[in-house]
């Protein structure tokens, strides 16, 4: 598909949103830590639904609050693409966050990336056309580059319940990332789907949660302490309010393939934000969470990771300047 005049800006905000959303990591894991200290006797099921599902309710009344006034204006077509992405959503990201606790974090981050091949094979089957070479080779690069960022251990790796439940995340961001992109949903606004988006989330995961519960008490106990609201409050404000938002504004102006492959992203600044942030958390939460080092890995998975995007964002702006050069008049010849 090519590239819409306004593709590159929106890449950039995109860029932004992924950036937010690697914060999560570090802090669901340093939230993790904190609850399982608190609720030993809780599953992980729990506390992944809970989390999820406060995160987003928060989120949702604070949009909600900002935008009261145009929320009366909410249309048909804005509560489908809201209910869409809320289901798949919040099914993707509480088997993202209990698949944690069963596999390496590694693994679930070269997992989860998976829809960048998910989203060009789902395009060229319902378009029944090809990705391009470029496509292609962007999304081989991202594959290795994660592979490397990750460390995998092939001779160790196994599909697990962490493993199984990263792949069936992985499908359901696939949908996600597919049905914000449905031409039949571009006229509609932003904050209005959001807020119904981020209300799904929030029930659907209630309900996982009550389901999983161990104990009465639970709902209060795992955010009865100042550390346990203050990483609640991180995720809000940076993998939600502003991961989300960005998210849904933007990537109408990129096409699916390409959207997959920026997010694609995440794993890089997330593995940045384990050098500093998991020494803060555990000044905050009282926990043991040492932070991580640079390593060639980090360098190298990142860099082919980044040099994917690079090639898919610059490459049509290179045809673009070629194409304007040619048509551009030349001058008449020497004539002696």
């Amino acid at each position: 598909m090519p590239a819409r005049p306004s593709s590159l800006p929106a890449a950039m905000w995109l860029l932004l949103a992924t950036m937010s959303w690697s914060v999560s990591f570090p802090t669901m894991r340093a939230l993790v830590l904190l609850q399982q200290r608190t609720l030993p006797a809780a599953e992980t099921w729990f506390i992944a639904a809970w989390c999820v599902a406060l995160r987003f309710a928060l989120a949702a009344v604070i949009v909600l609050i900002a935008h009261a006034p145009a929320m009366r204006r909410l249309t048909r077509s804005e509560i489908a693409q809201g209910l869409g992405l809320g289901l798949f959503g919040a099914g993707g990201l509480v088997l993202q966050m209990d698949g944690l606790a069963y596999t390496t974090a590694s693994t679930s981050a070269f997992l989860t990336q998976c829809y960048c091949l998910m989203i060009p094979l789902w395009v060229a089957l319902t378009t029944r056309r090809w990705p391009s070479p470029l496509v292609v080779i962007s999304c081989l690069l991202v594959v290795v580059g994660v592979a490397v960022l990750s460390s995998v251990d092939w001779h160790t790796f196994r599909l697990g319940r962490g493993e199984t439940e990263t792949l069936l995340a992985s499908v359901l961001f696939t949908g996600q990332i597919l049905w914000l992109q449905r031409p039949a949903y571009a006229g509609n606004d932003t904050n209005r789907f959001s807020v119904v988006m981020f209300l799904v989330m929030a029930l659907s995961s209630g309900l996982a949660a009550a389901c999983s519960r161990h104990a009465p008490g639970d709902w209060l106990r795992a955010y009865a302490t100042a550390p346990a609201w203050g990483l609640l409050g991180i995720l809000v404000l940076f993998s939600t309010l502003i991961g989300y938002l960005l998210m849904n504004r933007w990537q109408q102006h990129v096409s699916a393939t390409e959207a997959g492959l920026i997010y694609c992203a995440e794993p890089v600044f997330a593995s940045a934000t384990t050098l500093f942030l998991p020494g803060w958390f555990s000044l905050l939460a009282a926990i043991e969470y040492p932070n991580e080092v640079v390593t060639r890995h980090l360098v190298l998975g990142g860099g082919l990771v980044l040099l994917a995007n690079m090639l898919l964002q610059l490459a049509p702006l290179l045809t673009g300047l070629r194409q304007r050069r040619g048509s551009l008049p030349q001058p008449a010849a020497d004539v002696r």
